[in-house]
């Protein structure tokens, strides 16, 4: 499983986020997605990635220091739903 390479996808609203970040920022999202996601995107890692429970299909999170990605793993694919800070995270899962 390990081995497995998962295929990295940006809905339209993440892809939105990702335009209004700030460019340091945006850099260090897209390699933490790239470093975590792109082989076990489901696997915990410390506080770095985390399943979020009361979602259904299950939903999942990555931190980026002050920025949280919020993703579903279809297959063999990971879509990235939205790319917020974390201020902004409450409302966004409601």
């Amino acid at each position: 499983m390990s081995g497995e390479k998962f295929l990295i996808q940006f809905n339209r609203e993440a892809e939105r986020d990702l335009e209004f970040l700030p460019k340091e920022s945006r850099v260090r999202i897209l390699e933490e997605i790239q470093r975590y996601l792109s082989t076990l995107p489901f696997r915990p890692v410390k506080t770095r990635i985390k399943r979020m429970s009361g979602f259904s299909p299950t939903l999942y999170r990555l931190r980026v220091g002050d920025y949280r990605v919020y993703y579903r793993i279809c297959e063999q694919s990971v879509v990235i739903l939205a790319m917020l800070h974390k201020k902004e995270t409450k409302r966004w899962l409601k």
